[in-house]
């Protein structure tokens, strides 16, 4: 089954561009297109897409607030990318708070887009290269004093868990840290299922926030 997506723009050339360039590839499939945040939260609500590709300037509603809106109706919803042309701290920062799951620039080439898509498409994480350490660091130096309650949260984690949570906080995949914990990649799947579901955390990009805010990075 391809990938289906809803592309949430205001200006129509380029809603129209990015619709175009993924519908090109044969497992990506464009199933709506959304001029404003709140139309993406409709027709996401309508088609239950596998991913929201939102920028995140937007009339009516901006795309940080429909992000969450999408990402807190049930939390199995679509998963939100955030495509923008702004490479600035607080709309990550806002971006990751709302649920997104994946933050890419929009001069990114064509295949790194699509390759966003499918990574976002099957629960991981991906932050453009330019502010996945950067802004991380930042994000977490911001909200240390805010979540003062969350380390209570590594008590429910098994040792072995914490050291896949260190390796998520890395950046590793699945496969990497398997090789890294000497493990099978089922096993740490499992791990990484179990972590995220004792934190509370809907993904990997969450994961590694965590992390940062909480020391363990």
């Amino acid at each position: 089954m391809p990938i289906t997506v809803i592309v949430a723009d205001d200006q129509a050339m380029v809603r129209d561009g990015i619709a175009t360039l993924l519908d090109a590839a044969a497992d990506i499939d464009v199933v709506g297109q959304a001029a404003d945040g709140r139309e993406a939260v409709d027709l996401a609500r309508e088609h239950r897409p596998d991913v929201v590709v939102m920028d995140v300037r937007m009339p009516v509603l901006d795309g940080l607030a429909a992000t969450r809106e999408i990402t807190e109706a049930d939390g199995t919803g679509p998963r939100v990318l955030v495509l923008t042309t702004f490479d600035l701290d607080e709309y990550v920062y806002e971006a990751l708070g709302a649920g997104a799951s994946g933050f890419l620039l929009k001069d990114a080439p064509v295949e790194d887009l699509r390759t966003a898509v499918r990574v976002v498409a099957r629960g991981d994480a991906l932050l453009a290269p330019s502010v996945t350490r950067r802004l991380i660091g930042d994000i977490a130096r911001r909200r240390r004093e805010r979540i003062h309650a969350r380390p209570q949260a590594f008590d429910q984690l098994t040792p072995r868990e914490v050291d896949v949570l260190r390796q998520i906080a890395r950046g590793l995949s699945n496969a990497e840290i398997a090789t890294e914990l000497f493990l099978s990649e089922q096993t740490v799947k499992t791990h990484v299922g179990r972590i995220l579901m004792k934190l509370g955390l809907r993904d990997r990009t969450q994961a590694v926030v965590f992390c940062y805010e909480n020391g363990l990075a």
